[in-house]
């Protein structure tokens, strides 16, 4: 299958961190297409041996292990070119459709790593470039818009030029490895569903914890902040992915339709319910590491007296009867004290226990970094003659180790689904929307709310408050136990 992609942002952070790893290790691993070409469109005026050049001296800060060798990135490179492109002349995309179609390429996919705002300007241009045809395919980046109507105004531009189907809105986390094997946990197995359910489950967490900073980003992220940044997608996407109903099928929409339905189904914000479940905090200066870090205000490019928030915890719940009365509480912050993703079920304690002494319930941990992994928390006798002595024992699976050989990572493993037009994992129109539509009463409510995010220590784990959120059910955040 022959194959065209392009990256609108070709000379971005994104690209070159991310998404040019990402392509290089499918290509080592020998799952990239043959017959491909990958072009880089940015305003400068490069040749394709400078941009070579230039990605090559990039490559340098990559992780050692996915490093090239001198060999593989001259094979690599053979791949790459590049283009000046000024988003703004229609004469440029022409040229664009020009050089597609000198061999007119099975697949076209056309891959917009630019700020969300320039989205409806570029697939305006597209479409009256004709570059809209049924081969190609649009990638969008997260964050697709600040609020409900900016999204759902990228949606529209994005509609009017390509079907549903041509355009893969990207959520990272859901190419994760753990994500993947949450699905094939709960729907490939028996083991689990029969206790997927409020009878059986006493809370779900759901954390994304960063330990560093905002670094050179303050002015994006002071009109971005974490409800935004992750909440709206990250956090809500897990959410999905934990409390959908068994589709009937493993068809891109029949997954999607389960995911919408949850969305709907999530308890709605009030102004009141803002003010009782949902935290936000903002990052002092403290200590990383043992090493001194700044305030948030002390960032580089953060505007004196910003009330962006760069913590986020929040208490909701799914409103079926499957979930009914179970707590899920979402939390993302920066500056925490590790970096740490994780889904934790928390299930409930046996209903009558002759082990005295022993309270622990068994816990599901579903780890999404910094490894990936599964960790099942039991009890367990911890010797002949000791059989009232219990003890907390897990059953974990790395699988970093399990999968060693087939280890794909996220972004890797997005792209080849791009490239082969599986849907599966990506976020349609009508999820997003909806995932604003639910987030907005809060934005609101915060608008209105003059004491602003709470302070906490860079290197903690957020206000004291998030812990408050949690203990007014009786229970503790996993890092408490």
């Amino acid at each position: 299958m022959s194959f065209d992609l392009v990256f609108f942002g070709g000379t971005g952070d994104l690209t070159w961190r991310k998404l040019m790893p990402a392509l290089f290790q499918a290509f080592r691993h020998g799952k990239l297409p043959p017959d491909g070409r990958i072009l880089a469109v940015a305003r400068d005026e490069q040749t394709d041996a400078q941009y070579r050049a230039w990605i090559k001296e990039r490559f340098q800060d990559v992780e050692g292990a996915k490093r090239p060798s001198d060999e593989e990135f001259a094979r690599f490179a053979e791949l790459l070119h590049y283009r000046r492109l000024d988003l703004s002349q229609p004469e440029h995309y022409a040229r664009l459709k020009a050089w597609l179609g000198e061999r007119d390429a099975d697949t076209v996919v056309l891959y917009l790593a630019t700020s969300p705002y320039l989205f409806p300007q570029i697939c305006a241009q597209l479409g009256a470039a004709g570059l809209s045809g049924p081969q190609v395919r649009v990638v969008l980046e997260k964050p697709l818009g600040h609020d409900l109507a900016s999204a759902q105004e990228i949606n529209r531009v994005v509609r009017s030029v390509f079907r549903e189907e041509q355009a893969f809105r990207i959520d990272h986390y859901l190419g994760k490895p753990s994500v993947q094997n949450l699905m094939a946990l709960r729907f490939g197995n028996v083991l689990f569903e029969p206790l997927w359910r409020r009878e059986s489950i006493a809370n779900v967490q759901i954390t994304i914890a960063e330990d560093l900073g905002v670094g050179t980003r303050g002015d994006f992220y002071d009109g971005t902040g974490a409800l935004r940044d992750m909440i709206q997608n990250h956090a809500l996407q897990l959410l999905t992915m934990v409390a959908m109903e068994p589709p009937p099928s493993n068809d891109a929409d029949a997954i999607r339709d389960e995911k919408l339905k949850v969305l709907k189904s999530l308890k709605p914000f009030t102004e009141e319910s803002v003010a009782r479940d949902v935290v936000r905090g903002q990052y002092r200066a403290g200590t990383i590491d043992g090493k001194p870090v700044p305030g948030f205000l002390e960032e580089d490019k953060v505007p004196p007296g910003s009330r962006t928030e760069t913590f986020v915890a929040l208490r909701t719940e799914v409103q079926n009867w499957r979930w009914a009365g179970v707590p899920f509480y979402l939390r993302t912050g920066k500056r925490l004290a590790a970096r740490d993703a994780q889904i934790v079920v928390n299930f409930r304690p046996t209903p009558h226990t002759i082990f005295p002494g022993v309270s622990r319930p068994n816990k599901l941990v579903i780890k999404l970094q910094p490894e990936d992994g599964l960790e099942l928390h039991l009890l367990a006798a911890k010797g002949a003659g000791q059989a009232e002595a219990l003890v907390p024992v897990s059953l974990d699976l790395d699988f970093d180790k399990a999968f060693a050989e087939n280890r794909v990572g996220a972004y890797e493993r997005l792209l080849m689904d791009v490239i082969a037009g599986r849907l599966n994992l990506f976020v349609r129109s009508d999820e997003q929307e909806e995932a604003w539509a639910w987030v907005e009463p809060i934005l609101r409510a915060w608008q209105g709310d003059d004491a602003g995010p709470r302070p906490y220590a860079a290197g903690t784990w957020g206000p004291p408050a998030a812990s408050a959120l949690v203990a007014r059910d009786g229970y503790i955040w996993s890092e408490e136990e």
